[in-house]
């Protein structure tokens, strides 16, 4: 498969993104906005840190200390420094654990932390390939029935996830991280252009979290550049770099 060669900056999505950049590129970024990204970086900032599990494993993660610490980004807001979560989700962790197994080094990036984590990345490719992995969605994957066994669908893009990874393009731009690829500079095109709360909001992602008593989630997952946390992947947990 074609990954974007004579590219410093690259964008692919999902799994697939990941099967084709991991191989080529110095540094993955895995964006996966509502929720786990955001999530990662709440506790990260903290602190704290986030062993990423795959969504087949999720029954084998550990039952955090405070039961309502949850992939609910709001529900973490008062983690404790020190403490180390088991989140899985089927989008942000399983890349997480797919980018790992790359080779790449992983840095785990939203809208809150768009530009610390491109500025470390440009940092730790040492002039090397940086591949941006916006997560989407599978249709078919219900997160709120966690027992439900449904099988991975297709790959749904997701508009935040389209602005997170543009955030975090847009920044490494800015300080001249050329050339970028036609996927990238898009996606860092559309985000410029782009409301971000008003659009994080009545994506599909986010209206579906509002209509469930969600609100406080999508609010933090919209903020742009208030946290200067770096997760980055190390032995299996997003730490503070």
């Amino acid at each position: 498969m074609f990954g974007q060669e004579g590219c410093r900056l690259r964008l692919e999505w999902g799994g697939e993104g990941v099967a084709a950049l991991g191989p080529r590129c110095a540094v993955l970024v895995v964006v996966d906005v509502l929720s786990f990204s955001t999530a990662v970086d709440v506790v990260v900032a903290r602190g704290g840190a986030v062993r990423p599990i795959r969504w087949a494993d999720r029954a084998r993660a550990a039952k955090p200390a405070d039961p309502s610490w949850s992939l609910r980004p709001s529900s973490l807001v008062d983690v404790p420094a020190g403490v180390e979560l088991e989140l899985p989700s089927p989008n942000g962790a399983t890349l997480c654990a797919a980018a790992e197994a790359s080779g790449a080094i992983v840095l785990a990036g939203c809208l809150r932390n768009a530009e610390a984590v491109a500025a470390a990345a440009a940092e730790l490719a040492a002039g090397g390939p940086i591949g941006v992995i916006p997560g989407g969605e599978r249709w078919g994957v219900d997160i709120t029935t966690p027992s439900a066994t449904a099988t991975f669908g297709p790959l749904r893009p997701a508009v935040e996830d389209l602005l997170g990874a543009g955030a975090i393009v847009s920044a490494l731009l800015s300080n001249n991280h050329t050339p970028a690829s036609v996927e990238a500079t898009i996606a860092a095109e559309t985000y410029t252009r782009t409301p971000i709360a008003d659009a994080v909001a009545d994506c599909v992602s986010g209206r579906e979290l509002i209509a469930a008593g969600h609100a406080a989630d999508v609010a933090l997952a919209s903020q742009v550049n208030v946290s200067t946390a770096v997760p980055r992947l190390i032995n299996g947990a997003l730490r503070p770099t």
